[in-house]
């Protein structure tokens, strides 16, 4: 690989981005793209997936040279699925990268023993080799348990949402160890939390931002009450918030979402959840019926249409609903 080339750029000549889960490969890119902006104006994005041989518009532009021209970001998307003879011919290219063009050759597949899975055709390859010396290669094994808290926190830093830890726990603990989950779920909450009313709470100087923390830790509270099987300690749960609008758009979400835990359960599917709540979930999965399961997503469904044709007040659909449900859960502790 001439060298020449390589150090005039700023920006690596083409990147690998080694990771299983597509969210972080996409932060991973928008924050290298950021740190090395271009010359001038705007780069051109152009995405390739793997499980299509690349046309010739693909070659033309990772390899166009020339004085003047856009620039351009190339995504290769599982690009660990092209052949032998596809990335034979790329490390050719990459021979002589072309400064017009940042190609990221994003390399998805699983990982095993804290190592990624990467094919001999793509591990051979003098462009591999090259970027590896050049520290061009980004790798990532994805998010487990510990790493799904940090995401969270870091996300949420990001976009401004301020959480109590207590919340912050019981939000990872109910979270699969995927990014795109843990977005969703950020942003979700951020949206809540802006819906808060601006300024004090009349009642004792409250902070909003303060009152919307102990709204989302009081749905994960109600959840509990309600699994327990625990209806006076819901009920008075449910009161100790002020808001109990903001809390019906903060705990039905959970509701259905902790319903649907339970089925995937009850049908045999594989869940993410931290090793010591596994097994209640477990336990109550299998003393609910799949008609119960599925009565109790339709009540979550019913009490969302009421509000929205003005049948109720949000108080009094949150009151029914958690009363109905709490009918289909079993009557004795676990």
């Amino acid at each position: 690989m001439p060298g020449q080339a390589v150090t005039r750029a700023a920006r690596p000549a083409f990147s690998f981005l080694v990771c299983p889960d597509s969210q972080l490969l996409r932060f991973r890119l928008e924050d290298e793209a950021k740190a090395h902006p271009p010359a001038f104006g705007q780069r051109e994005r152009h995405v390739y997936w793997g499980d299509e041989d690349p046309p010739p518009r693909f070659w033309e532009q990772l390899g166009l040279q020339g004085l003047f021209g856009t620039e351009r970001i190339l995504v290769v998307r599982q690009a660990q699925m092209w052949k032998k003879d596809i990335w034979e011919k790329i490390s050719r290219v990459l021979a002589r990268p072309s400064p017009q063009c940042w190609p990221f050759f994003c390399l998805e597949g699983p990982w095993e023993k804290g190592q990624p899975k990467i094919p001999a055709c793509i591990g051979k390859q003098q462009c591999m080799a090259f970027a590896d010396r050049q520290k061009w290669i980004w790798r990532n094994p994805g998010l487990d348990e510990k790493g799904i808290r940090r995401h969270f926190e870091k996300r949420a830093a990001e976009i401004g949402l301020t959480l109590a830890p207590d919340a912050i726990v019981r939000i990872c603990a109910a979270l699969p160890p995927d990014a795109q989950a843990v977005e969703n779920e950020v942003q979700k909450l951020s949206l809540l939390q802006t819906a808060q009313p601006g300024g004090t709470d009349a009642n004792d100087d409250v902070p909003s931002g303060e009152a919307a923390k102990r709204d989302f830790a009081d749905a994960f509270a109600c959840i509990r009450h309600l699994e327990a099987a625990d209806l006076p300690g819901l009920l008075k749960e449910l009161h100790r918030t002020r808001d109990l609008k903001t809390s019906f758009y903060s705990l039905t979400p959970m509701l259905a979402r902790e319903i649907r835990m339970l089925w995937q359960i009850k049908a045999g599917e594989r869940v993410f959840l931290p090793a010591s709540v596994l097994p209640f979930k477990q336990r109550l999965a299998a003393k609910l019926s799949t008609e119960a399961l599925s009565q109790a997503m339709s009540c979550v469904a019913e009490a969302e249409w009421a509000i929205k044709r003005g049948l109720c007040d949000e108080t009094q659909s949150l009151e029914r609903l958690l009363v109905r449900i709490f009918s289909f859960f079993p009557h004795e502790r676990s």
